[in-house]
């Protein structure tokens, strides 16, 4: 076993030693090698004929043993070109593959730019149609203040009128009424509009919102891939600059779109500031008409006026005669509709304060029944309601001459109360200041 062993050695050493004068042979000195082998031939040949037949017989056995070592010595030559080919080809296929990772990250990179590039001309546009939104706006606004012009000069006129035809009195108040039922729609259709435009422009900010978010969340999903992609990004740097690059100017269109948005913003509360500038002037002309209609009426002190509360709930009618005693006024109450018709007819209230719903005869029925009477129908009427916005068409067509939500400024009531009457310390401003900061005066 030991010599198997020995002889498995010696054969190992030879082939190394055979293999490496091979590669000796192949690649640095071949004539070296060539001359070496014919020198041992020399030597061979002399030894051969000193030492005799059996020497010689030696040297075959030797030459063989050479041979099939110079033979396993080529083949493992051959199995190692083999392995160095083999993992060439991996290399080569390796390279390939990073070479088609590099262009597919280019490519995605490509369209991520012209995705960037249609965005921002959906931008522009977006961008040009709001200029000229705001242009059809600013025209509407003009036609607006012109209307208000207008309807101040035709108050003026009939003003002027009422001065000079006292006797015609009447005639001009009904005309009034028209034209202030008609000032009060335009205003009201004025203001769906602005509060239309208004909604559009949250709408609009809304999107603009959304979009950011998504590309914000696009943006953090690029940023994750990049870190997913950081082992193979040595081997494409300049893809990863043109990446960042792109990255950057994402980025500059983000905080563009951002102070966009905070502009469109600071347009639409310019907007709401000049909708309530508007909604103030339609307030302020309202009080003048109703301070120009006062002095027809013949001026009373508090202690003589007589306020009728009618309301089906006892807590409101305390409460509100608490209010209207503590600023000396007269006081009556009635528990619906039918009894202040009843009370009416027994002594007529030169206000009446009413309510929405009651049983019996509701507000506006009451309402529609004084102003059928020629007797109660000048009489100012004061509704209160904890829905305005939804009464308000019916209160302007009952002739309700105040709408005022629940809850209401004590304040409010008491100046609307002294406006009607002509007395002294009636604040047309503080007539305009309701629950939710506007007057809402029908006729």
């Amino acid at each position: 076993m030991g010599e198997i062993l020995l002889w498995l050695l010696v054969g190992t050493g030879l082939c190394l030693l055979a293999g490496w004068q091979m590669l000796r042979r192949r690649t640095d000195v071949p004539r070296i090698d060539a001359q070496a082998e014919h020198d041992a031939d020399v030597r061979a040949e002399a030894q051969r004929q000193a030492e005799g037949q059996a020497e010689e017989e030696r040297l075959a056995g030797e030459r063989v043993e050479a041979e099939a070592q110079r033979v396993a010595a080529e083949e493992a030559e051959r199995e190692r070109t083999a392995a160095l080919q083999a993992e060439l080809e991996a290399q080569r296929q390796c390279a390939e593959q990073a070479a088609r990772e590099a262009e597919a990250r280019a490519d995605a990179q490509r369209r991520a730019e012209r995705r960037a590039e249609e965005e921002h001309l959906a931008a522009e546009r977006a961008a040009q149609e709001r200029i000229a939104a705001e242009h059809r706006r600013e025209a509407a606004e003009q036609a607006e203040c012109e209307r208000i012009a207008a309807l101040e000069a035709e108050l003026e006129a009939q003003r002027r009128c009422a001065e000079q035809a006292v006797r015609e009195a009447e005639a001009l108040a009904e005309a009034q009424r028209q034209a202030d039922r008609r000032a009060e729609e335009e205003h009201l259709a004025a203001e769906r509009a602005a509060q239309e435009r208004i909604a559009a422009v949250h709408r609009r900010e809304a999107a603009e919102r959304e979009r950011i978010a998504a590309h914000e969340a696009e943006l953090e999903a690029q940023r994750q891939a990049e870190r997913r992609a950081e082992a193979s990004r040595q081997a494409a740097e300049r893809v990863e600059a043109e990446r960042n690059a792109a990255e950057h100017r994402r980025e500059a269109a983000v905080r563009a779109e951002r102070e966009r948005l905070a502009d469109v913003e600071a347009q639409a509360r310019a907007e709401a500031q000049q909708l309530a500038a508007l909604r103030a002037e339609q307030e302020r002309l309202a009080a003048e008409r109703a301070a120009a209609a006062a002095p027809r009426r013949a001026r009373r002190t508090a202690a003589q006026t007589l306020v009728l509360v009618a309301d089906d709930s006892k807590v409101v009618r305390i409460k509100t005669g608490r209010l209207l005693a503590q600023h000396q006024y007269q006081v009556a109450y009635a528990n619906d509709g039918l009894d202040a018709v009843q009370q009416m007819q027994a002594q007529r209230p030169d206000v009446l304060i009413t309510d929405v719903e009651m049983p019996g005869m509701d507000g506006f029925e009451l309402t529609r029944h004084i102003r059928a009477d020629p007797q109660t129908a000048q009489l100012p009427v004061i509704m209160i309601t904890a829905a305005d916005d939804r009464h308000r068409e019916q209160a302007a067509a009952a002739g309700v001459s105040v709408l005022l939500g629940k809850p209401y400024p004590e304040d409010a009531l008491i100046a609307h109360i002294r406006l009607a009457m002509g007395q002294d310390g009636a604040s047309p401003l503080a007539a305009a200041t309701s629950a939710h900061g506007e007057l809402d005066t029908v006729a």
